[in-house]
């Protein structure tokens, strides 16, 4: 008869692992990938070595739990920021300094998610997590164009290059830890002109 886990058992399980993610995300943020040794992972969630493999049995597979959980985090704050009321200019706006607000508050786990190198199963998450970026921002595009807020254009390309170019404008700052003050308000005035939106003010 195969052995079935009871639901108490299950239920330490899931909070082992709950722990031990948190644990990672927690070295990730102060360390990057670098500090999110197994060994290292296992020692703040206070587990034996042995305990996190029990869950994810190699680094990539911790690493990429890790990334998709943290991104998952990030791009939630900005799915939200883009669904307030609001006009379309104000929307977009709200979705930048979202985004790049919180990647200022953490740049260590910022720069960890956008461009630090990692093992390439991560790197296809966020490829994944990119696109998400991509849909949020194409989505609100393609909503002011059909309104008539914003001029026609391909919704998917604009989104692609603007989740592209805010990304490239983070990540020397992420990595240097010290962010231009004016940079979320040019990038915002950057993103308003390449969408059409001050044109459209003007018009």
């Amino acid at each position: 008869m195969a052995y079935r886990r009871t639901a108490a058992v299950q239920a330490r399980l899931d909070a082992s692992r709950r722990e031990i993610l948190k644990a990672a995300i927690t070295l990730l943020t102060e360390h990057g990938y670098a500090g999110c040794s197994v060994a290292a992972v296992a020692a703040r969630a206070g587990v034996a070595t042995g305990t996190v493999y029990r869950h994810f049995p190699d680094k990539a597979t911790l690493l990429t739990e890790v990334f998709r959980t943290a991104a998952t985090r990030e791009i939630s704050a900005v799915a939200a920021a883009a669904r307030r009321p609001a006009s379309i200019p104000d929307k977009i706006t709200a979705v930048i300094d979202t985004f790049a607000g919180r990647a200022f508050k953490s740049p260590r786990l910022a720069y960890a998610l956008l461009a630090e190198p990692v093992d390439p199963a991560v790197d296809a998450e966020r490829l994944v997590f990119r696109r998400a970026y991509r849909d949020l921002v194409a989505a609100t595009v393609a909503d002011g164009v059909t309104h008539g807020v914003l001029p026609p254009q391909n919704p998917g390309v604009t989104a692609a290059a603007l989740v592209g170019a805010i990304a490239e404008t983070l990540v020397a700052p992420l990595a240097a830890g010290s962010p231009e003050p004016d940079t979320i308000p040019a990038l915002i005035t950057f993103t308003l002109r390449a969408i059409g939106a001050t044109d459209a003010a003007d018009a």
